[in-house]
Formats: structure tokens, C-alpha cells, sequence
């Protein structure tokens, strides 16, 4: 794909704005009536030595109890739950097991805030996995990532 220097000046400055591969395509056809394939994109970016950006990462939202650095109201110490998960992951109780269950390479338990338990694993793909002990409970977005915290917290102890 043969760009003149304005056209390489305008992909350069859409990069520099954060724009993806695809939404450049889409630009040279919409601007230029130039009509590209994504490989030839590809092409054009490495000829003028030009690195996509990376999207923003996604902040977590921390609650306000923890952010401020008091204790956890709902932990009966103010320092976490009595698992030993870190404060600001009250009411979620994960344990490891210490021989994994078939066919994962790692496996536990965890009892939601609702008080609710399920079986955890993480196949050998690395897939994670959850079975409730009630058939068809499904554990909220707000406990479903204090689980993804709290397991990471307990992975974490281990070496994992």
C-alpha cells in the first residue's frame, strides 16, 4: 500500500490518538477512499514504525472503608474476615484444597457473603471453573470478584 506523506502523517496521528487497527481501516475508507485490508494495516504501521497504544487499564472501585485505611466493619476483628483474607473482602471465605480434584490442577472452596458454598477449581488449561452446592445459585458481581480477590490473595500465599 503506497501512502503519500499526508496520509502517512494522518495514520500516524491516529495512532497517536489511540485509534486500533480497525478503526483506522475504517478511516482511510471513510477519509481517503482507500480501502485496505487489516494486514495491509498491519504492514503500513510496522513500515512507519508505529506502536498501536495500549487501552487504559480498567480500575478497580474500592469501597470506601478500605480506602480510607479504616478497619472493616463487618469482620469481627475490623481486620478482615477469619479466614485470614485480607480486609475489604468481608464475607468471602476461601479455602485451598491440598490435593486437587480430578482433572484440575488446582481446586477449594468458597462460602459467599449470602453464606451460600460452592467448589472452585482451575483446569489444566487454566480455565476456572465454580459449582454451587445448591443447583442453579449464581453468587453476585460484587462476591463473584471479592472471590476473585480473596483466591488470588490464597494462590498468592502458595506460591501460585
Amino acid at each position: 500500500m503506497n501512502l503519500n506523506e499526508s496520509q502517512k502523517k494522518k495514520v500516524s496521528a491516529w495512532i497517536a490518538e489511540g485509534l486500533k487497527l480497525a478503526e483506522i481501516q475504517k478511516r482511510l475508507a471513510s477519509e481517503l477512499d482507500l480501502h485496505p485490508t487489516y494486514m495491509e494495516i498491519r504492514f503500513l504501521v510496522d513500515d512507519l514504525k508505529l506502536t498501536p497504544k495500549d487501552p487504559e487499564p480498567i480500575k478497580p472501585v474500592e469501597k470506601s472503608a478500605s480506602s480510607t485505611g479504616a478497619p472493616d466493619p463487618t469482620s469481627p476483628t475490623g481486620e478482615g474476615t477469619a479466614s485470614g483474607t485480607p480486609p475489604g473482602i468481608a464475607g468471602i471465605s476461601v479455602s485451598v484444597d491440598q490435593l486437587a480434584r480430578p482433572g484440575a490442577a488446582v481446586s477449594g472452596s468458597v462460602t459467599f457473603s449470602d453464606g451460600m458454598n460452592a467448589v472452585w477449581y482451575i483446569d489444566q488449561m487454566g480455565r476456572p471453573g465454580l459449582i454451587p452446592n445448591q443447583p442453579g445459585y449464581k453468587p453476585s458481581a460484587a462476591d463473584l470478584q471479592q472471590f476473585q480477590a480473596a483466591l488470588e490473595a490464597e494462590l498468592a500465599k502458595l506460591g501460585m
